[in-house]
């Protein structure tokens, strides 16, 4: 159980000298976002983790990312997968940076677990020991504050979230309810490292139990 369910990089593009327009429209600001990258991925909620891992190695900001309806399995081509992220840099040399550490942490950090055995019930509960520039701007949080990423499907997820938060010394500083655009449900929760892992913890194992007894 909780096995890991590494995510596909579907595509990673660079668009070296972007036209301002292209930037503009995706949320950039041309004057310092001249270059590019960009990157599709089979997994939403991890990608949304790389990409903040992204802005901690290289002068990059993440002026777009979105997940796709109904998520990978039902994506609208085979590079579509289930996100879109998009960097911006003002020279092609921190995208570079920017991108191979973001493929990286999709390769060997962030990732979702079967909590079933089955892979037909799948848990994220991540922990970001330091946040980034991207996620800190997104939860409101400083950049370095620890953070519980924690996303499963509906049912599975509001019973998790009870259990993390009276597991742990946390708060919540986001809970999206169902659905999200995947159709899950997530929430983010902020406290000491040691208790933010302690409510990931708790929140992995209650999907595993919901999962092995939904109507009890």
């Amino acid at each position: 159980m909780l096995e890991p369910i590494v995510p596909t990089v579907l595509s990673v593009r660079r668009l070296p000298h972007a036209d301002p327009n292209l930037v503009r429209a995706y949320g950039g600001d041309p004057s310092k976002h001249i270059s590019l990258g960009l990157v599709t991925c089979d997994q939403d909620d991890p990608t949304y983790v790389a990409l903040d891992e992204c802005t901690k190695h290289a002068p990059v900001d993440v002026i777009f990312a979105k997940s796709f309806y109904a998520g990978a399995a039902h994506a609208s081509g085979r590079l579509s997968g289930e996100i879109l992220g998009v960097i911006g840099a003002a020279e092609p040399e921190a995208i570079e940076h920017a991108l191979a550490a973001l493929v990286r942490c999709l390769e060997h950090d962030a990732c979702f677990y079967d909590a079933d055995g089955k892979r037909t019930v799948t848990v994220f509960p991540h922990v970001i020991a330091s946040l980034g520039e991207y996620l800190s701007r997104e939860a409101g949080l400083a950049p370095g504050d620890p953070m519980a990423y924690l996303v499963a499907p509906p049912i599975e997820a509001s019973i998790a979230l009870d259990a993390a938060l009276k597991a742990a010394d946390v708060r919540t500083v986001k809970v999206m309810t169902p659905p999200t655009e995947t159709n899950f449900a997530a929430a983010w929760l902020t406290g000491s490292l040691d208790e933010c892992e302690a409510a990931a913890m708790a929140y992995a194992a209650a999907v595993v139990e919901v999962a092995g007894a939904p109507k009890k």
